[in-house]
């Protein structure tokens, strides 16, 4: 080798030895060697393959979590992407640079994507399409992968499927082909959906199912004070209970769920209604900036002004640092309240009352639903429920078939017809 040789030699293995450290490090549970931006992800065991649910055997794909393949599944393309980066950058940037990426999307989300991406690869599979031209993927294979769906899925499945592997290719620097052939193969998709695929209406939580929870919890235990708190502030607030609960006890992360030392502002207006308000830090679509809940006293046994004061007083001896709606234990120690203990709690007294059994989202359904029925402005409820007009207008057709649901002696069809009368009127001046 001459001497002018050396230096290409030298910088061709220093970038392929910074490459085999980057694909080192993205093979453990977490990215390590930057801050742990992402250490609260959950940390799971990959699953073994329902039968039928298998995937031909690659270096390229390793058999990891649904959660972690956006990032450990690659493709030719990302080699080269990496390759060219780690030019420009040493591997620390690059770490942090996909670990950014990555923490913009939820948990939950990633393993939504990590299923697409799953059946992504099967079909390129099954039809013996090369690797390098799995990304980036060209406009005729992801269109053709949708086809293949026709009639079995939902369209919202597709699409999301479709939002991972975008979300793949921008994660691995490769361009996105999918265009017209895509967008019809789509819209064509959502004309043959199999009837098995189509959601029932998902029924609200309505006025008498909160009056159900007040007549039925125990408010000299401490739990049952944090699950009316819960209820009421959900229902009323039109939150999402992942803004209020956490999934795990062990999930609990500061800079996704409130805590109890969330500044709690009460406010008494001399000629208005008393309000209270908290900040949570992150929601589905503000991410890190978070939102402000506001709860107002209603003139109501279920008001959530009443039913959060009274939480935080017989669980007053709950630490700073713990989640918001925590609550003491029998041992004299303390638990954050978890989803399923939350729903598991309001559904046997829903039972026991002989109403329907719920789910979280049917809360913030609810609670819309019934602010409506009461006369509430649209503009405020959208408010309440920090909805843009746009993404609200979208909210309300899917609350509008349920509306039906709520004629009962105290709502009747009269009502609903001034509900519908509003809705049109804020359809036509947001347009």
């Amino acid at each position: 080798m001459s001497s002018n040789d050396r230096p290409d030699a030298l910088a061709h293995a220093n970038a392929a030895a910074s490459l085999a450290l980057l694909q080192d490090i993205l093979a453990l549970p977490s990215a390590v060697g930057v801050p742990p931006l992402v250490a609260h992800h959950r940390q799971i065991k990959p699953r073994k393959p329902k039968q039928g649910n298998e995937i031909a055997i690659s270096s390229f794909r390793p058999f990891v979590p649904a959660c972690d393949r956006l990032r450990r599944w690659r493709a030719p393309h990302s080699d080269s992407f990496h390759t060219s980066v780690l030019k420009d950058l040493p591997v620390e940037d690059v770490l942090r640079l996909l670990d950014v990426m990555l923490v913009s999307v939820e948990v939950k989300t990633r393993e939504n994507y990590g299923a697409g991406l799953l059946r992504f690869h099967q079909f390129c599979d099954s039809r013996n399409i090369p690797e390098h031209h799995r990304m980036p993927a060209p406009d005729h294979l992801l269109a053709s992968f949708v086809a293949s769906w026709a009639g079995k899925v939902a369209s919202t499945t597709a699409q999301n499927w479709m939002a991972g592997l975008h979300f793949w290719h921008n994660l691995h620097g490769a361009p996105w082909h999918g265009k017209g052939l895509l967008r019809t193969a789509t819209a064509g998709l959502a004309k043959v959906v199999p009837s098995s695929s189509k959601c029932p209406r998902r029924p609200p939580v309505t006025i008498e199912h909160m009056h159900a929870l007040f007549r039925g919890l125990d408010f000299s235990n401490a739990f049952d004070s944090a699950v009316f708190a819960v209820a009421s502030v959900a229902f009323w607030c039109c939150c999402r209970l992942g803004e209020l609960v956490v999934d795990s006890p062990n999930l609990f992360n500061p800079s996704h769920h409130v805590s109890r030392s969330t500044p709690i502002r009460r406010v008494f207006p001399s000629n208005g209604t008393p309000y209270t308000v908290f900040h949570i830090p992150w929601t589905k679509t503000t991410h890190g900036e978070g939102a402000d809940i506001i709860a107002s006293k209603l003139d109501d046994v279920t008001n959530p002004v009443t039913a959060f004061n009274y939480h935080l007083s017989a669980n007053s001896a709950i630490p700073p640092s713990s989640p918001l709606f925590s609550f003491k234990t029998h041992g004299g120690s303390w638990s954050p309240l978890t989803r399923s203990w939350f729903l598991a709690r309001c559904n046997k007294i829903w039972r026991e009352a002989s109403l329907l059994e719920l789910t979280g989202h049917c809360f913030r359904i609810g609670g819309a639903s019934e602010l409506l029925l009461r006369g509430v402005p649209p503009d405020v409820v959208a408010m309440q429920g920090r909805w843009k007009s746009r993404a609200f207008l979208e909210y309300w057709r899917k609350i509008e078939s349920i509306l039906p649901l709520f004629v009962t002696s105290s709502f009747t069809n009269a009502r609903i017809s001034m509900v519908n009368s509003l809705m049109d009127s804020f359809t036509c001046r947001y347009k």
